[in-house]
């Protein structure tokens, strides 16, 4: 609640301090400059974010599961903290905000180690928690800002000089490859996104239209945006189909690539190789494919996709429900922009990150999942 009424306050502060940063920062990298850019709006999702967290339930000390022994003993077993958490992350000065706010609620400490390109946004974030900090008489360590170059961060990872119990790298493949590489703890990936859209035969073809060109160009900085399109061959009027979707996109400047089948419309590309499936592209850039039915899809998106988020679009329920059990993504949509895979948008207030591993979270990791457990054993002498 402190933090939120001190980032109200010197809101102007950290605006100023944001355009130190945007003033050195290249702005041809879009989707890093969407990132980096502070205005009214961000503060007032920073804010936004801290209230909603601050009216959360406390997440530690939960009971999970408890059971009572034939000898009498009572087992517990309960959240607990993970201890201090390390995130390292390019360009967002919101993540100072939201992470440490999320680490702190949990009962963590939290290490933030940010880009250099948004140096002086965050060093006016992590002032105002320190002071949040202070007002309240807690130890200003339990959000420290790290700041160093490539070399000693890798040389930190290598060898922390205090207890790491998680690291979370928020950032393109280079970034999370390097700390995987270089890290002695725990990891849980984040950033990457690859997301996909299946229009079924039966899908409302407008709304179709509408929500691809939401999930693609609403903000193409974002790890939920749209960079793949299937459309099933049987789906009815597909040239029509096809070629209004181009000319909305094209209204936006995207730039689309397409496989042999969809590449012979106006306005459409042909990709240069199947390589491009992979690629995340953060950018008003997109590939559009024709396939022959909904387990090509689903097989196409498994192959290919970041592991993010995928949608069907489509008025079949049955259909729906197959793709979204089979799809091996963390967040899996039925007539819906993926632009909500958002820990905000899904209730959390706020995310530290959004996961595409498994363990031990999938997907917005928020309060609530920024702890481990702990078992209670409760005897008289009992012996084994």
């Amino acid at each position: 609640q402190k933090m939120a009424e001190l980032v109200r306050k010197y809101r102007a502060e950290i605006v100023a301090a944001n355009q130190k940063d945007l003033k050195s920062f290249d702005e041809t990298d879009l989707a890093m400059y969407d990132r980096l850019k502070v205005d009214e709006q961000k503060i007032d999702g920073m804010i936004e974010s801290l209230d909603q967290l601050a009216r959360q339930e406390d997440p530690l000390g939960k009971e999970r599961f408890s059971f009572v022994h034939e000898n009498g003993l009572k087992i517990e077993n309960r959240t607990a903290p993970f201890g201090t958490i390390l995130i390292i992350y390019e360009s967002r000065p919101d993540v100072t905000v939201e992470a440490a706010g999320i680490a702190f609620k949990s009962g963590n400490k939290i290490l933030l180690k940010g880009g250099k390109e948004s140096f002086h946004s965050n060093q006016a974030i992590v002032q105002l928690w320190q002071e949040a900090l202070k007002i309240n008489s807690i130890d200003e360590n339990w959000v420290e800002y790290l700041v160093f170059n490539r070399q000693e961060t890798q040389d930190f990872l290598k060898a922390p000089n205090q207890k790491i119990d998680l690291i979370i790298p928020r950032g393109g493949d280079q970034l999370i490859q390097f700390v995987k590489e270089n890290a002695t703890c725990p990891v849980i990936v984040s950033g990457r996104g690859n997301n996909f859209v299946y229009v079924e035969s039966t899908a409302d073809q407008e709304k179709a239209i509408d929500i691809i060109v939401n999930a693609k160009v609403a903000k193409i900085s974002a790890c939920n945006a749209l960079d793949k399109v299937l459309i099933d061959k049987k789906l009815p009027n597909f040239d029509v189909f096809v070629e209004k979707l181009v000319a909305k996109l094209k209204k936006f400047d995207v730039q689309i690539l397409g496989d042999a089948a969809c590449s012979i419309y106006v306005g459409i590309e042909k990709m240069e190789d199947d390589k491009i499936w992979y690629k995340e592209f953060l950018d008003y850039k997109i590939v559009v494919g024709q396939v022959k039915d909904m387990q090509e899809a689903i097989d196409k998106i498994n192959q290919f996709g970041g592991g993010h988020s995928a949608c069907i679009l489509t008025k079949n329920d049955k259909m729906a429900k197959e793709f979204m059990e089979e799809v091996d993504a963390a967040a899996v949509y039925q007539n819906a922009s993926t632009r909500f895979t958002d820990g905000f948008q899904f209730g959390l207030g706020g995310e530290l990150a959004i996961s595409t591993d498994k363990l031990h979270q999938r997907g917005p990791i928020g309060l609530e999942h920024l702890v481990t457990n702990k078992w209670y054993v409760y005897g008289e002498g009992q012996i084994r």
